[in-house]
């Protein structure tokens, strides 16, 4: 996991924190820093300051194709949001656990191919237990209980849970087991629990290996001679004629459907 992403003494950083200032001194209801800092100097921000925790007023934030490699917790405090918008911000690869306290969040667009864990490839999680995610200065509060902790009592863990209309893989901070059994069971068709990753986690199949696997499974349900079984179960693994044989089974869109929620 990388750290120290953002150069803070940059003109761009300084530019996005005068302008979270100014937005929070407005009341404004939409956070969109790329209008502020134009194109450029917004391609050279790849995290959010902290003190993105003073927008409770804000509502939509836009972060259409940023350069963005984290979101700080912070963002736990922008109360109002319910919009967020990072598509095509394909370095984003997490969020914290604290954007589930966005209780307002309905809806959000984000580029779900790029996240560890995504249902399409089952991009691996890495490993928490040598190298933790920090965040600015050498303490940091619980995402359950708010406890003030330092990075060496955290226990970091990764979860995939619902926000807005997306599943997202979050990391968790946790000060106790109490709190860590505080968290929900993640959606189906996503690794169960709370865990550190690494490559050794079990993850469900990607969907086109759902999909190939579900199409096998009805044909070998099917009168169809075992002659013919393995001739069609050779094509049916030939990615030529997969979309062919995936159109045909139009009952298996419902299946698609059901793990793209």
């Amino acid at each position: 996991m990388e750290n120290d992403v953002q150069d803070k003494n940059s003109l761009a950083w300084k530019k996005l924190c005068d302008y979270v200032d100014e937005l929070a001194m407005s009341g404004h209801d939409e956070f969109s820093p790329r209008d502020f800092l134009g194109a450029e100097l917004f391609s050279q921000i790849h995290t959010l300051p902290a003190s993105i925790v003073r927008l409770d007023k804000v509502k939509k934030i836009w972060l259409y194709g940023s350069k963005l490699k984290r979101i700080p917790p912070e963002i736990g405090g922008m109360t109002a949001l319910e919009f967020f918008d990072p598509y095509t911000s394909y370095d984003l690869h997490w969020f914290p656990y604290e954007i589930t306290q966005c209780k307002n969040l309905v809806s959000s667009r984000i580029s779900t191919r790029a996240l560890y864990g995504n249902y399409k490839f089952r991009t691996p999680f890495p490993r928490l237990d040598h190298n933790p995610v920090r965040y600015d200065g050498d303490m940091l509060k619980c995402s359950i209980c708010k406890k003030t902790i330092s990075y060496a009592e955290t226990n970091q863990l990764w979860i995939s849970l619902r926000i807005g209309t997306d599943t997202v893989p979050l990391l968790v901070n946790t000060c106790s087991t109490h709190c860590e059994e505080q968290l929900p069971t993640p959606p189906e068709n996503y690794v169960q629990y709370p865990h550190k990753g690494g490559k050794s986690l079990q993850q469900p199949p990607d969907v086109e290996t759902f999909v190939k696997s579900e199409i096998l499974r009805r044909r070998n349900e099917s009168a169809v001679p075992v002659s013919q079984t393995s001739t069609q179960d050779a094509n049916v693994l030939d990615g030529s004629k997969f979309k062919a044989d995936a159109m045909a089974l139009k009952p298996l869109n419902l299946v698609v459907k059901i793990w793209d929620k």
